[in-house]
């Protein structure tokens, strides 16, 4: 089935940020990217970042999964936050391969930002706010949201008190964990267990789960394997609390 508008005109109107006149565009899956720029991620990771979406969104296993769904089409939108948080991307209706490499290209044009503190608790809590008024009714909602460390201010139960009122709404957020090894305790040496943080305090929802990347490198084929995972995901699907 394929939304008898042009689809075109469908993505320049959500770009535009204007409201919706007709009825809501319904799809299989309606995802935040929320990517970490955060000051802890130099320049060269905050673009290798970039490159990994970019080849992701491309990549023709993420596309199928995009594409495979009851309707035939997602919804997607790329943030970018630390401290403060920005729609580099706005909402995008992608209902074929040319609209996915559409969207990858403005991730790809977008200026790279300058990052701050780390901030998850501004992220969920701006992310989570993305979904309302936007003109699309997906099956699910989703936040995938990044991070290299935890939140600046430290304090969990704010973390956590953000992550519940995303749940509230209905929205599933899954992690991706940015080498985890770099997170060191500067006084002790210790590592922080960063995977399990994201558990604990930030993940949520049916089905939510966390993957671990491991080096730089590891960055692009983690990102294809999580996107197709959680684009896919049916009712009823539990990929575990970790991957």
């Amino acid at each position: 089935m394929r939304i008898w508008a042009s689809v075109s005109a469908v993505i320049g109107l959500l770009l535009a940020g204007a409201p919706a006149t007709a009825d809501e565009i319904p799809v299989d899956v309606e995802l935040v990217l929320a990517v970490d720029v955060s000051a802890s991620i130099d320049g060269g990771e905050v673009n290798l970042q970039r490159i990994g979406y970019v080849q992701a969104l491309t990549d023709p296993r993420v596309i199928n999964a995009m594409l495979s769904g009851p309707l035939g089409r997602v919804a997607v939108t790329y943030v970018e936050w630390s401290e403060t948080q920005k729609m580099t991307v706005g909402w995008t209706v992608i209902a074929t391969a040319r609209d996915a490499v559409a969207f990858a290209a403005a991730v790809d044009a977008s200026p790279l930002p300058l990052g701050g503190i780390t901030s998850i608790t501004g992220a969920l809590d701006f992310t989570s706010a993305l979904f309302d008024a936007n003109g699309i009714e997906g099956t699910r909602q989703v936040i995938d949201v990044s991070a290299d460390g935890r939140d600046s201010r430290g304090i969990e139960e704010e973390v956590a008190a953000a992550r519940d009122r995303a749940l509230a709404k209905g929205i599933i957020i899954n992690g991706l964990v940015i080498n985890p090894k770099q997170e060191q305790n500067e006084i002790e040496g210790v590592k922080y267990d960063l995977d399990g943080y994201f558990r604990e305090v930030v993940i949520g929802g049916p089905g939510a789960f966390t993957v671990v990347t491991a080096s730089a490198t590891d960055f692009p084929r983690a990102l294809v394997n999580k996107l197709v995972l959680e684009i896919a995901a049916r009712d009823g699907f539990q990929p575990g609390d970790h991957m």
